[in-house]
């Protein structure tokens, strides 16, 4: 079972050999993993992998023709304990699942963060298919952009601010495309997306209600490590004390929302104890704003509608980042 802990989960049990070394061994999000790295003798239906969209297409056919409700769950695969939440989310809601691993070149600003972002699809198809994934769309590069592919999906406003200003507007005109792209291939009920990439999702909604598609976006919770740490693919590059470093950013999250729980309603006092609390564990945040969840425009002051704090930071060479969403009607508590 998962369990709601705060905005994310936290779980139990013991995860398959092969995990990231990041990922805590006393932890599962399933009813038993005993099996999971031996799936010759599993009662469940084998998961099917598929290369071209063609093949896709056909295998959905008929599930499609019966009214049958298809869930999608996009990765990039190196999939850990947050993308098992969301294929067994899928699984609960729908009747077919699909989980795409493609590793999208062009949301990638930096040419030696896409050559670093580990890559493992043997061990990915396992996670996936235990999850209870029912197909597993992993294309090449030249599938998804053949020769003389020459589109660019590009959503304003929103995309903007913090990871667009960040990282360049390419990487969401990147996350845009493909995702635009993976939902007119699998044309889904609904599409499951984690909130650790806030933005990401708030882009993926504005262009699903720009552009018509009968889709049902869902994010859910950030999962976290037990020491708050969001759970991440790039964490597995983490190198000594910079595990114990990265915890600068849960930190923040931390601090912002004590703030505002003892009373604080200015955004530039509630930033500046984030920041504090950063520098603390000797951690410059590349960011950290007060914003709006849905638009991403700056807030100044935390007044009625919930507020997001945002915070993105590179620890050594790993870029992370995270968010949580601030309530200015939860009760005050005093002081800290």
């Amino acid at each position: 079972m998962v369990e709601p802990v705060g905005v994310g989960y936290r779980s139990r049990g013991a995860p398959p050999t092969g995990w990231p070394a990041n990922i805590q061994r006393d932890r599962y999000l399933t009813e038993d993993w005993t099996d999971m790295n031996d799936v010759s003798n599993s009662t469940l239906p084998r998961m099917r992998t598929l290369r071209t969209i063609g093949a896709l297409r056909t295998a959905l056919l008929h599930p499609r023709g019966d009214g049958r409700r298809i869930g999608l769950v996009p990765t990039m695969g190196a999939l850990h304990e947050g993308h098992v939440v969301l294929v067994r989310r899928a699984r609960a809601s729908c009747d077919v699942v699909v989980v795409t691993l493609f590793v999208n070149p062009t949301q990638f600003g930096e040419a030696s963060d896409l050559r670093a972002y580990p890559r493992d699809e043997e061990r990915d198809e396992l996670v996936a298919e235990r999850a209870g994934a029912d197909l597993l769309f992993a294309p090449e590069p030249d599938e998804i952009y053949p020769p003389g592919f020459a589109t660019t999906v590009r959503v304003g406003g929103v995309s903007g601010p913090l990871e667009g200003a960040s990282r360049g507007a390419a990487h969401f005109d990147g996350v845009a495309t493909i995702v635009a792209k993976l939902l007119n291939i699998v044309q889904p009920d609904v599409a499951y997306f984690g909130q650790k990439d806030a933005q990401q999702v708030a882009v993926i909604r504005r262009l699903a209600r720009d552009l018509d598609i009968p889709v049902e976006i869902e994010a859910c919770p950030t999962v976290r490590d037990p020491d708050g740490l969001a759970l991440s693919s790039r964490n597995a590059r983490l190198r000594g004390d910079q595990r114990g470093r990265a915890l600068a950013l849960p930190r923040a999250l931390d601090a912002a929302r004590g703030a505002v729980r003892t009373g604080e309603r200015d955004g530039a006092a509630i930033t500046a104890a984030a920041r504090r609390a950063m520098r603390d564990a000797g951690v410059e945040p590349e960011y950290l704003e007060l914003v709006s969840p849905d638009t991403f425009i700056p807030v100044r002051c935390v007044d009625g509608e919930p507020v997001l704090v945002a915070v993105a930071a590179r620890v050594g060479d790993v870029r992370l980042i995270d968010n949580e969403l601030l309530n200015p009607t939860e009760p005050a508590t005093g002081s800290l």
